[in-house]
């Protein structure tokens, strides 16, 4: 079951905060005097800026806080990010190697090759580098938001495919504190089910996230398989999806914004987390959360009531929000006017809570029985009726869309119910960075005759825009 965190102390005054947030930003200004050839230094960001969606401000500490009792080993990369699939131990000498490897053949042969020589000399200014802006190509726009853009473009470096996040900074206001967010939790998360964030990029106008190209999204998928996706699909999905909450949850850290915009498909199926600009870091003292995050129809009913308080269970809401909305082919509950819609709409299905059902709750700021028409529970499938024919999954769901947030299932826990029961046996004995569709005879079916390789539409890589609704 998952845990909730107590409320801690109140926000910081709102000077400091912007003074703060000016001295991160001038941590990344340096990044650019640090660089190594291979890449740069890990970011040294002692006291981070960050501010809460519409919501309180408050200081994140790096993760290293977390008490020893508690502490999950969180993978880094010297140099800060991952230079296209080179794992972390062989990145910080990848030049050096490369130019020993050049001269024994050189030395063979009895001369070195000029072009050779120019090409693997990390001094060579012709020579494309991470950390570099012009080592990528920008090849088409994929989508903007409030305060950034996102291209598909061409790593200079190797070739490969990538997604160019391009942030705009402002001279008084300095980095985005959802960029800041953004790049410090993904520079120690290396997971086939995450997104991968191999550079960073920082110039005086802009900072610009690098990662790897994936091409389509899970509601871009679903628009283009509408009625509800193959059953066996979307137990692939979930099973992803729950693998990369678990890693994330096992390192102290919440999403925030579960939605399927958020949620990357590639060209095999492979699902991974995206867009990390309103998550954070639980386990570190911090002052209250907001209560303004997750996009309103994936917004759990604990955090609509004013909520502050919370934990892991803020997620597991949103994957049982998306694990009907696969199978039903609609989402499972589409406010359409305000919170009190929302919750409404919440009610209706799952019955109206009081006390005998969910402790504490006429505590909650926004709980006032007299604004909320009294309705019973029901069971899941009389509301979704594509949950009662596949084996197990209607129990599930009920698993997750709890109200009382105690009682909502945890990502680990789920992925050892009876629902994956028929999956082969070593999907649960993965490494993090090995994708389930290594594993013999797992793959997607092909959905309404089409493959997941045909897309017609782009993807926005999780969109500039954290906040967007659906």
């Amino acid at each position: 079951m998952c845990d909730l965190m107590p409320a801690s102390k109140p926000a910081e005054k709102i000077g400091k905060m912007k003074k703060l947030r000016r001295t991160l930003s001038e941590s990344f200004r340096s990044i650019a005097f640090k660089k190594e050839d291979s890449g740069f230094d890990e970011i040294c960001v002692t006291k981070m800026s960050t501010r809460s969606c519409q919501g309180t401000d408050s200081v994140i500490k790096p993760l290293d806080t977390i008490p020893e009792d508690k502490k999950v080993r969180v993978q880094r990369t010297q140099s800060g990010f991952d230079p296209f699939e080179k794992p972390a131990s062989q990145v910080k000498r990848v030049h050096s190697e490369n130019n020993a490897c050049i001269s024994a053949k050189s030395s063979s042969s009895g001369k070195e090759s000029p072009k050779l020589r120019r090409h693997s000399s990390p001094s060579s200014p012709t020579s494309p580098k991470f950390g570099k802006a012009d080592s990528y190509e920008k090849l088409e726009k994929l989508g903007e938001g409030s305060y950034a853009t996102v291209y598909k473009g061409k790593s200079k470096v190797n070739g490969k495919l990538v997604a160019l996040k391009v942030i705009r900074l402002q001279e008084e206001e300095g980095t985005p504190f959802t960029a800041i967010r953004e790049a410090s939790l993904l520079k120690g998360l290396k997971h086939s089910n995450i997104v991968l964030l191999h550079d960073i990029i920082h110039t005086k106008e802009t900072l610009t996230l690098v990662f790897e190209y994936v091409h389509t999204d899970l509601c871009q998928y679903m628009d283009k398989h509408p009625g509800g996706l193959h059953p066996d699909n979307v137990k692939l999905f979930l099973f992803q999806l729950l693998r990369g909450l678990s890693y994330i949850h096992q390192r102290y850290i919440l999403h925030r914004d579960l939605k399927p915009q958020n949620l990357l498909i590639g060209d095999t199926g492979e699902l991974k987390l995206a867009d990390f600009g309103l998550a954070r870091a639980k386990s570190v003292p911090s002052h209250t959360y907001s209560n303004e995050v997750v996009t309103l129809w994936y917004r759990p009913p604990d955090v609509l009531l004013g909520s502050t308080d919370y934990s892991t269970c803020l997620d597991m809401w949103g994957v049982g929000c998306i694990f009907i909305e696969m199978i039903q082919g609609v989402a499972a509950f589409p406010g359409m006017k305000d919170i009190q819609d929302q919750l409404e709409r919440i009610f209706l299905v799952l019955g109206t809570p009081s006390e005998d059902t969910w402790p504490s709750v006429s505590s909650l700021p926004h709980f006032k029985p007299d604004r909320f028409t009294v309705y019973s529970a029901k069971k899941l499938r009389q509301a979704w009726n594509k949950l009662g024919y596949v084996d197990h999954a209607e129990e599930l769901a009920s698993r997750f869309l709890q109200c009382f947030p105690k009682n909502r299932l945890s990502a680990q826990a789920a992925l050892n119910q009876e629902y994956f029961s028929n999956l082969p046996p070593r999907l649960w004995e993965l490494q993090d960075m090995s994708s389930i569709f290594t594993v013999p005879n797992v793959k997607l079916q092909t959905e309404s005759g089409d493959s997941i390789q045909v897309c017609a539409r782009r993807n926005s890589h999780g969109k500039a825009s954290s906040g967007s609704k659906h």
